[in-house]
């Protein structure tokens, strides 16, 4: 009949608005992060590696070695000989173990997050079957085994 409405479920994909993007996947999103992250690292690696090498005049591994311990917070393997090349490293000490810290709680954060939350479940869980045994126990039931 023409004036019947059909009674057909709406698609999510219908509701979405034109031109928005299409939803992602936690997986995808997951991907994202540790691509931004890693890009991020790897990117102060390269600045700090350049910056030793050009400074210093340490070769390009020595130079990536000495990032590589200033990023993790292991403090310089030799000492700097350049009043330039000491300013450098201990403005990149501050930004490269600031961003290996962010790399790794955004990669790591929904991971910590989500054991969290299912940690909390769980404790409350147990809480609530240790309620139900003490309550059967009180009331003169045999507590169950």
């Amino acid at each position: 009949m023409a004036g019947e409405a059909t009674s057909a479920p709406a698609s999510p994909i219908a509701l979405a608005p034109v031109g928005a993007p299409p939803r992602r996947t936690r997986r995808q999103r997951y991907a994202r992060r540790l691509v931004a992250s890693l890009s991020i690292i790897g990117f102060v690696l390269v600045v700090g590696t350049i910056g030793i090498h050009l400074l210093e005049g340490a070769s390009y591994l020595n130079a990536f070695y000495f990032e590589s311990m200033l990023a993790t917070g292991q403090g310089p393997p030799f000492p700097l000989t350049t009043a330039a090349g000491k300013l450098f490293a201990s403005l990149m000490a501050f930004v490269s173990v600031g961003s290996v810290i962010t790399g790794l709680v955004f990669i790591l954060g929904p991971l910590l997050g989500r054991l969290w939350r299912e940690g909390i479940e769980w404790a409350e869980e147990e809480a609530r079957k240790l309620e139900r045994r003490l309550d059967g126990h009180r009331g003169g039931e045999r507590p169950p085994p």
